[in-house]
C-alpha cells in the first residue's frame, strides 16, 4: 500500500507542469475564443447568430478611436522605455556595490504596493490643489488660489507614464538582479574594468549582453502591460483623451447590450496594438544591437557614464516621487481640515477611519481571502514544478517560459472579457472560485519568477547525503529543501498576496461586481471627489501588502531562533 501511494504521487509530481501550463493555456485560449466570435458577431445570447464584420465597422468609425490607439501605443512604449533605461543606467552605475545591494530591500517594498495607490497618490501629489503646488503656494507661485491648469490627468498621458515608471522600474530592476545573479557578473565587470574601461561601459559593452536575453520577457510583459493598463489609466488619463483599454471597459459597461460586440472587437485590437507594441520594441532592440555594436567595436573606454549617473539620479527622484505620492495619501486620511494652501492639514482626526471602517471592511475581507488562497494555490503547483523539475533533471526551455508568460504579455481585456462571456454562460460570474482562478493566472507567474532561482541554488549536497542514508525524495523535500528555503517560500508568498491585491481588471470580471476590493473600492471612489475617503482606501490597499513583505522577512528570524545555522543562513 505504501508503494502504490508512494507511485502515485510521484505520478501526480510528473504531471504537475503539464497541469500548471493547461490552467493558463485552457482559460487564456477560451478566453481569447469568447472575445473573437463575438467580436465577429456571433453571440446568440445576444441575437448574434452569424459571423459578421459589423462589429469592427462600428467600432473603426466610433469617434476617437484612433486616438485612442495612438495613446495606448505612446504611453506604453514610453514607459516601457524609460523604465528599462533607468534600469540599465543604475545597474550600469551602481552593480556590486552597496547601494545597488540597498535599493533592491528598497525597491521590493515599492513593487508590492498595488498600481492605483500609486496612481491615487500621484493624481493627488500633481493635481492643481495637490500637495506639490501647496508647497510651493504662495511663496515661489505667488497664488493664493489653485491654477486652472491640467496638471492631473493631463491629456498627454504624461502622468500615466510616469506612474508606470514608478512602478514598472522596480520590477525591472529586481528581475535584472535575478539575471545578474546567474552569470559571471562581477568577474566580467572586474576584468573590463581591467582592460581601462569606466564602469558605465564595461557594464554596457559587457554584462548587459549576457543578461539582456534573460530579462527579455519581463520586458515585453511590460510592454503589453503599459499599453493595456485599465486602473491607472482610468485615475491619470483624462476622459477626452482616453486609452483603448478605457474605451472597451466603456462600451462593456454600456447599458446598451449592442457594445457588447463592439467590446469584443475592441479586445482583439487590444491584443493587436499589444502584439504592435512588442513588435516595434523587437525592431528597436535591433537597431540599437547595431549601433551598440559599432559603438563596442570602436573601442571608447569612458562612454556611457553620463547616462549611467542620469539615470541614478532619476531613479532615486522616482522613488521619492512614489514616496511622497503615498504619504500624502495617508496624510489625507487623517486630515480633519486642510484648506489651500496650508502644506499640511490644519487639524488632525481619525473620524475618516471610523466612519468609513465599516464599508471598507467586506472589500477588505475579499481582498485578504482572494490574496491568501490565490497565493496558496500558485505556491502548491510552483512547488510541485519545481521539484519535478529537480527530480528529472530538466529545466523548462525558452517555449515553456514564453507559455509562463502568457497571461502577462496578453492584454487583460483581450481574454479577460471572452472569459467573463463563458462564466456568465455556465453560471460562475461573481462566485469565490471564478474570482479566485482569475488572480491565480497573474499570482503564478510572479511566484514561479520569484522562487525558481533560490530552489534551483540550493546545495545539492544536502539532498544527496540524504538520500545516502535511506531518506525518501519526499522526505528530502518536506525536511531539508522546505526548511532550508523559508524564507523564500514567505517572499514569494507575499510577492503573489501583492499581486492580486492589485488586480482590477480580473476582479471586475470575474467578480461581476458582487465581490468587491480595495482595489475596485479604491478606483470607484477615486472618481468621487473625496479625498478623505480616497486616502483610508488607498492607505488599506498599500498596507497589505506591505504587511505581507513586513512578515515575510520577519517570520523566518522567530521560526528558526533556537537554530544558530539556520539564521545566519536567512
Amino acid at each position: 500500500m505504501a508503494a502504490e501511494r508512494t507511485s502515485k504521487r510521484t505520478r501526480l509530481l510528473k504531471a504537475a507542469p503539464a497541469l500548471t501550463l493547461l490552467l493558463f493555456l485552457g482559460p487564456v485560449g477560451a478566453g481569447l475564443l469568447g472575445a473573437v466570435l463575438p467580436a465577429f458577431g456571433y453571440l446568440p445570447a445576444l441575437g448574434g447568430d452569424s459571423l459578421s464584420l459589423e462589429p469592427w465597422r462600428q467600432m473603426a468609425d466610433y469617434p476617437g478611436l484612433w486616438g485612442a490607439v495612438g495613446m495606448s501605443l505612446w504611453s506604453g512604449l514610453a514607459a516601457a522605455a524609460i523604465s528599462v533605461a533607468l534600469t540599465i543606467g543604475f545597474c550600469a552605475a551602481c552593480q556590486g556595490t552597496r547601494l545597488f545591494a540597498a535599493m533592491g530591500r528598497v525597491f521590493a517594498p515599492l513593487l508590492a504596493v498595488p498600481h492605483a495607490a500609486f496612481a491615487i497618490g500621484l493624481a493627488f501629489l500633481l493635481a492643481p490643489s495637490g500637495w506639490l503646488l501647496r508647497t510651493l503656494s504662495p511663496w515661489a507661485t505667488g497664488s493664493t488660489l489653485p491654477p486652472d491648469i491640467a496638471l492631473s490627468p493631463d491629456p498627454y498621458g504624461l502622468n500615466l507614464i510616469l506612474a508606470l515608471v514608478i512602478k514598472e522600474t522596480p520590477f525591472l530592476f529586481l528581475m535584472t538582479m535575478g539575471a545578474l545573479a546567474q552569470v559571471p557578473a562581477d568577474r566580467t565587470l572586474a576584468i573590463a574594468r581591467t582592460l581601462g574601461y569606466s564602469r558605465a561601459s564595461a557594464w554596457f559593452k559587457t554584462v548587459l549582453p549576457l543578461i539582456y536575453r534573460q530579462i527579455r520577457l519581463p520586458i515585453f510583459a511590460v510592454v503589453a502591460f503599459s499599453v493595456s493598463v485599465v486602473d491607472v489609466a482610468i485615475l491619470l488619463t483624462g476622459s477626452t483623451t482616453p486609452t483603448l483599454s478605457l474605451l472597451i471597459i466603456r462600451w462593456a459597461n454600456d447599458p446598451d447590450l449592442g457594445f457588447q460586440f463592439l467590446a469584443a472587437a475592441g479586445s482583439c485590437l487590444q491584443l493587436g496594438v499589444a502584439l504592435a507594441a512588442i513588435g516595434l520594441w523587437i525592431l528597436g532592440e535591433r537597431v540599437i544591437a547595431r549601433v551598440g555594436l559599432r559603438w563596442t567595436a570602436g573601442g571608447g573606454r569612458s562612454g556611457g557614464r553620463f547616462f549611467a549617473r542620469s539615470a541614478t539620479a532619476a531613479v532615486f527622484g522616482l522613488a521619492s516621487v512614489g514616496i511622497v505620492s503615498l504619504v500624502g495619501m495617508a496624510i489625507w486620511s487623517f486630515a480633519a481640515r486642510w484648506r489651500w494652501p496650508d502644506a499640511l492639514p490644519s487639524r488632525w482626526s481619525l473620524d475618516n477611519w471610523t466612519r468609513h471602517a465599516g464599508g471598507a471592511w467586506e472589500p477588505a475581507l475579499t481582498t485578504l481571502i482572494v490574496g491568501l488562497a490565490a497565493a496558496a494555490i500558485a505556491l502548491v503547483l510552483v512547488l510541485a514544478c519545481l521539484e519535478a523539475e529537480d527530480r528529472s533533471g530538466r529545466r523548462p526551455g525558452v517555449r515553456a517560459l514564453w507559455l509562463l508568460y502568457t497571461p502577462l504579455i496578453v492584454p487583460q481585456v483581450a481574454f479577460l472579457f471572452g472569459a467573463q462571456v463563458l462564466l456568465l454562460s455556465v453560471g460562475l460570474t461573481g462566485t469565490w472560485g471564478a474570482l479566485i482562478w482569475a488572480h491565480l493566472l497573474f499570482v503564478l507567474p510572479y511566484l514561479f519568477l520569484s522562487l525558481a532561482e533560490p530552489f534551483r541554488k540550493l546545495d545539492p549536497r544536502y539532498q544527496r547525503t540524504a538520500l545516502c542514508l535511506g531518506v525518501s525524495p519526499a522526505r528530502v523535500f518536506w525536511r531539508i529543501k522546505l526548511p532550508m528555503l523559508t524564507r523564500a517560500v514567505l517572499i514569494a508568498l507575499a510577492v503573489g498576496f501583492a499581486v492580486s491585491v492589485g488586480e482590477y481588471l480580473p476582479t471586475i470580471f470575474a467578480g461581476g461586481g458582487r465581490l468587491t476590493t480595495l482595489t475596485t473600492e479604491a478606483v470607484a471612489q477615486a472618481g468621487g471627489g473625496d479625498r478623505r475617503l480616497i486616502g483610508v482606501y488607498a492607505v488599506l490597499q498599500a498596507t497589505l501588502p506591505l504587511a505581507g513583505f513586513i512578515l515575510a522577512s520577519q517570520l523566518p528570524g522567530w521560526i528558526f531562533r533556537n537554530r544558530r545555522g539556520m539564521r545566519e543562513g536567512l
